[in-house]
């Protein structure tokens, strides 16, 4: 069985909710990432968002914002959502599709342990199951 840990990048790293858009853009930089887990207060257990690239650019840039004045939990919005590091590989297409994203934590024994993205799906599953996990995450339904 195959499973999120299987696939996942380890690494991932937790930006605290009261960090600044400008620091979590310098640590996607620096971890090469393109999405930081928003944490209650930096290396909690407790995750309140995930922030993006493209959400500094859209949610803060673009508005004219400061992003040395506005905070990750600023722009973490919704229900965060992982997965188990044991959980099998469907389980974690499952979940991604469900709720339309395409990083998803992985936690294991409560703690950060890394990132699924679809880059990680496209190197370990078949190409039938990422064009299920593409058209369903992707269609405007």
């Amino acid at each position: 069985m195959t499973t999120a840990k299987d696939i996942m990048h380890s690494g991932a790293r937790w930006i605290p909710a009261h960090e600044t858009l400008d620091r979590a853009a310098q640590l996607m930089r620096e971890h090469n990432v393109g999405a930081l887990p928003v944490s209650a207060n930096g290396d909690s257990d407790r995750m309140v968002g995930i922030i993006t690239d493209r959400d500094i650019v859209i949610g803060c840039v673009a508005k004219g914002h400061d992003p040395s004045k506005v905070t990750a939990g600023d722009l973490a919005q919704g229900t965060p959502r992982w997965i188990d590091a044991e959980a099998d590989v469907n389980a974690v297409l499952e979940e991604m599709q469900n709720h339309r994203i395409r990083r998803l934590p992985v936690v294991e024994n409560k703690k950060l342990v890394g990132m699924i993205s679809e880059a990680d799906l496209a190197q370990h599953l078949t190409e039938e199951q990422i064009a299920a996990w593409a058209e369903k995450v992707y269609s405007r339904s």
